[in-house]
């Protein structure tokens, strides 16, 4: 007796099953056998407005970070995920130290009453303690104790950068002290505005080495919800 040449599928077609020895001249009422097709959906990470680039890479801010809370609106840039982690992760290892402030705020003389007061401002409004020297540094007291005291007392340092810090720092200030101190350990995170990463370098390539966050590219309140993000245990 001839063999069927597909005993187990079936034929998938007419022309196969007049092939085979067993079921030639049947092809008519041959019904042929399909598999089922499956589709599966794409994905497509959600995406804010704005975009570019943050302390020297990235685009489209598609990613979240692993500190970055259930429900959380916060999207970043993965340059950003990958310069705030190492500051995460001293954040973390902070933890249990008794820490007085969230954010030590350094920035220059003449942006106190500022950009300098406008993020210290955001910042607070989110919940962040600030060292802020506007008010922590009280008259009659020695500055430069007071700043060791607030680096000390504080989970990371946000150096606000700015034209007038630029030129603070071609001075070698105050500023350039703070700076020192907090470039020494992952504790860092330049907040670039009014200026570029590009100028910061030519001034200052160690700071500038170190990726951060932009307000060229996105609100300050944006950038004041990251860092509370950042902070937050």
């Amino acid at each position: 007796m001839a063999q069927c040449t597909a005993p187990v599928y079936g034929h998938r077609t007419a022309s196969a099953a007049e092939a085979c020895p067993a079921c030639r001249g049947r092809s008519r009422s041959y019904r042929s056998y399909s598999y089922p097709s499956y589709s599966y959906p794409s994905y497509s990470p959600p995406q804010s407005s704005g975009g570019g680039r943050s302390g020297g890479g990235g685009s489209g801010r598609s990613a979240k970070p692993s500190w970055s809370r259930a429900g959380s609106s916060v999207w970043y840039t993965p340059a950003e995920v990958r310069a705030l982690t190492p500051v995460r992760r001293s954040v973390e290892n902070r933890a249990a130290l008794p820490i007085h402030r969230n954010v030590f705020l350094c920035h220059a003389w003449d942006d106190r009453q500022g950009a300098a007061k406008d993020l210290h401002d955001l910042l607070e409004s989110k919940g962040v303690s600030v060292w802020f020297s506007e008010k922590d540094v009280l008259l009659g007291t020695t500055l430069l104790r007071e700043i060791d005291k607030g680096l000390a007392n504080s989970r990371i340092g946000i150096v606000l950068v700015t034209p007038a810090l630029l030129r603070r720092l071609q001075g070698e200030g105050i500023a350039d002290k703070e700076l020192s101190a907090l470039l020494a350990r992952d504790l860092l995170v330049p907040v670039v505005h009014d200026t570029t990463y590009e100028a910061l370098r030519e001034v200052s390539p160690l700071l500038g080495s170190r990726s951060g966050l932009s307000t060229a590219e996105e609100p300050m309140a944006d950038v004041a919800a990251k860092i509370a993000e950042l902070v937050a245990l």
